[in-house]
């Protein structure tokens, strides 16, 4: 911390009350919640200015298409050191900085896991001192906006920009071109605050030509082909058609473009040697969309710096790492080559020279940048130029190396590596559980906060019923407070007395939001046959599923079907009750995961790479219910057999059946009563006369077809672990014990461990000298 920012903290009240003044004229009683706003915004911004920024002589570039940041007062705040003094200085005037917070828009910056995993690595480079900083686009609408009309999802844009925001606009502008077109991409800055530590940037490329008006009312359906106008737009604009995927290109290339050109610029004017700039920056590359930034490294290094292609290739090759988040043939992206000659002519000679280098070399078409059918593996760029390719859990990684990736494996096994995901504690505790921080605090000490090892200690009170009664209240109380809050925003009433069972993750059939469907109509089956649950439960979604995915939007609609037909009926709804929130996104998450008491996590095995959702869960005392996949496999050997429940068939199990194509949905359903009871009753005449025929009947016909997730596979087992769950809630005093195994246990999967594995690992950085 430096000396300019202790003496600002020093002032603070003084400071406060002089700048509330300067800007509204009034004392700070006198303003209202959103003046109030401002006026924090403008202070913080004042002090991270102050705020020495962790630099070095080498630095990490981290391009991602999506940062899910989430509102950024509270975090930044505490990162500052001042969240528990502002907060005294407003009560004094009977202001609450709790209430003030909502009052700030959450940025449009993400969608998911891949996003929010960014966002949390941005945290901790930044509290780590290391150098670093993230590079990608500042969309203006979002992903999109989710309503709910007709028990259906309706996707509208999601706007957030404001005047006045942590976003600062630069004097920085590059061009980019598209063959004979060209965009001016201008960059914006987000100030990244670590935590008792220096600062990072967040840069955010957009285009000085958009055009929001573009986009027709109360939709999200714009003209694609305007590149000059939508380019920056919407984030994972919809690709279902050839316009969409040549738009996701353009968005692609200017974010690598844009950001070459950053890099290139930041080592000139450091004046380092462009001939050795892996010594001075290494880039991440999360996923496949900023894939495109190798090619465009060597093309300017070749066409300005005058580098030979060998020289460039060799340069870019031992500066970039890629991280590989999935299995799945949909994230592996693939171009056609003539879409990349349409959009990135100037490209197309560097991606056909590489790959001719490819061709040379190896045999195995498997491992070609370019097949057969003139597509182009943008993964297989990353494997081959770059020097690290890492999985994010331990037995993702294995899966890569054992089948997905093994072609390459054999190639490059010294490249391969394991970083098991993590999430940053000072958002996904800190500021999300006070009370909880405030109660561990009590007993460990703030050392936690910075060395998420140190919860362990809390192991010490494990027979401490006073501590185990404490930690209840507290989740009791979180309950209270989100029904509190969903009766505010959606007029949804909560039982908080029931059990708080949560699944909140993008919508997508491999993580099995349809089998949990399927257990909840099982689920009020018993019930109305007279099978009444000891306590109540709460079912409780939030998922977006992308407007061109037709089955997840079809599930999204079964579930809302399921709880109106819940609320109606008499003899259910004193017994459990199903909620799907509308538009979930950061803000959500960070009310729903206090107050989960089962979390969800049912993921077919082998399909989720890792998971962060199961790590704030844990964190904030959820008991895990989920298979064996992805994060949860660690999470089980950390907090042990009786402090989490697990079914289901195993990665290897599930690899073998699509090896041998022998998985026949149809089969389970003829044979079991349990099954067909639950699946047929989606299209019987209780669910017909609230849902949409065509919605329901086509996702009954694609359970039984296809399900290509294998749900029924693994249904009844978890029927029966999900009966096992509610039953042994009962024992509060066991469950207690559950719930204190999860804290203590969850330190391994601090976002400051990961990040200290990837520099140690990968980049080699420097820490800043503050």
């Amino acid at each position: 911390m430096t000396l300019q920012r202790e003496i600002l903290e020093l002032k603070l009240e003084d400071q406060f009350e002089e700048l509330v003044r300067t800007m509204f004229g009034k004392e700070i009683e006198e303003c209202n919640d959103e003046q109030l706003y401002f006026a924090i915004l403008r202070l913080a911004k004042g002090m991270i200015h102050a705020t020495e920024p962790n630099e070095g002589p080498k630095k990490v570039y981290y391009i991602s298409a999506e940062f899910l940041i989430g509102k950024l007062l509270s975090n930044n705040l505490i990162n500052l050191g001042i969240y528990d003094k502002l907060a005294e200085i407003l009560e004094k005037h009977d202001k609450q900085l709790s209430v003030i917070e909502e009052i700030e828009p959450e940025p449009s910056l993400g969608n998911g896991g891949l996003g929010r995993l960014a966002a949390c690595f941005l945290d901790s480079i930044a509290t780590l001192g290391l150098p670093g900083d993230g590079i990608g686009l500042n969309y203006h609408l979002g992903l999109f906006k989710q309503v709910f009309a007709d028990h259906k999802q309706t996707a509208v844009p999601n706007p957030w920009m404001q005047k006045e925001s942590w976003l600062k606009k630069t004097d920085t502008v590059f061009d980019v071109f598209f063959g004979d077109r060209k965009v001016r991409g201008r960059l914006y800055d987000l100030d990244v605050v670590g935590y008792e530590s220096g600062t990072g940037q967040l840069h955010l490329f957009d285009i000085e030509s958009v055009d929001e008006s573009i986009v027709k009312e109360d939709s999200i359906d714009f003209d694609k082909e305007q590149i000059e106008k939508n380019l920056t737009l919407f984030l994972y604009p919809d690709d279902s058609d050839k316009e969409g995927n040549l738009l996701r290109i353009h968005q692609q290339y200017f974010m690598c473009s844009c950001g070459a050109q950053l890099i290139l610029k930041e080592l000139k004017e450091q004046k380092n040697d462009l001939r050795h700039m892996y010594d001075y920056a290494a880039i991440q590359i999360n996923d496949t969309h900023p894939t495109m930034i190798i090619p465009e490294l060597i093309r300017i290094l070749v066409e300005e710096k005058a580098f030979t292609m060998d020289e460039a290739i060799d340069v870019v090759r031992q500066t970039c790492a890629y991280t590989n988040h999935t299995i799945l043939s949909e994230a592996l992206e693939k171009w056609p080559l003539e879409y990349l000659e349409k959009v990135v002519p100037q490209l197309v000679p560097y991606i056909r020279e590489l790959d001719k280098r490819v061709k040379a070399a190896y045999q195995d078409e498997k491992v070609y940048i370019i097949d057969e059918d003139d597509l182009v593996h943008m993964a297989h760029i990353d494997i081959h130029y770059g020097y690290s390719v890492n999985g994010v859990a331990a037995i993702h990684t294995q899966i890569l190396k054992d089948t997905e990736l093994h072609h390459f494996y054999k190639i490059y096994p010294e490249k391969f590596n394991n970083k098991t995901n993590g999430i940053t504690f000072r958002r996904w505790l800190v500021s999300c559980n006070k009370p909880l921080t405030c109660l561990i605090t009590e007993k460990i000490g703030k050392g936690f906060i910075k060395d998420a090892s140190k919860l362990r200690e809390l192991l010490a009170y494990k027979n401490d019923a006073a501590f185990l009664e404490a930690l209840d209240r507290i989740k009791q109380d979180n309950k209270l407070a989100l029904a509190d809050y969903l009766k505010s925003v959606e007029g949804i009433e909560l039982n908080p007395e029931s059990v708080f069972d949560i699944q909140i993750k993008r919508l997508h059939e491999y993580k099995r939001q349809q089998m949990n469907a399927l257990y909840i109509i099982h689920k009020y089956l018993q019930i109305k046959a007279g099978n009444i649950p000891q306590r109540p439960i709460t079912f409780i979604f939030g998922a977006k599923a992308a407007p061109a995915y037709v089955i997840a939007q079809d599930i999204i609609h079964l579930i809302l079907c399921l709880s109106e037909l819940v609320d109606s009926d008499p003899d259910v709804r004193d017994h459990m009750k199903v909620v799907m929130v509308e538009n979930y996104n950061v803000t959500y998450a960070e009310k729903l995961i206090p107050a989960c008491d089962i979390s969800e996590q049912i993921s077919l095995a082998s399909k989720e790479a890792s998971g962060t959702g199961n790590m704030k869960f844990m964190l904030n005392g959820a008991v895990t219910l989920g298979t064996s996949d992805g994060a949860n496999v660690e999470i089980h050997d950390l907090v042990g057999d009786d402090n989490i429940y697990i079914f289901g068939e195993k990665s290897e199990a599930v690899i073998r059946h699509y090896e041998k194509e022998d998985y026949v949905a149809k089969d389970y359903y003829e044979k079991s009563p349990v099954i067909r009871e639950a699946v047929d009753f989606i299209i019987g005449k209780q669910m017909l006369a609230i849902g949409d025929k065509e919605n329901l009947t086509r996702l009954h016909k694609e359970l039984l077809e296809k399900d290509w997730f294998m749900t029924l596979l693994d249904l009844e087992e978890y029927i029966k672990c999900k009966e096992q769950v509610f039953a042994d809630y009962e024992d509060r005093e066991s469950w207690r014990r559950k719930m204190l195994q999860n804290i203590a246990m969850a330190g391994f999967f601090s976002s400051d461990r990961t990040i200290t594995q990837y520099n140690d690992d990968i980049w080699h950085l420097h820490k800043a000298q503050i």
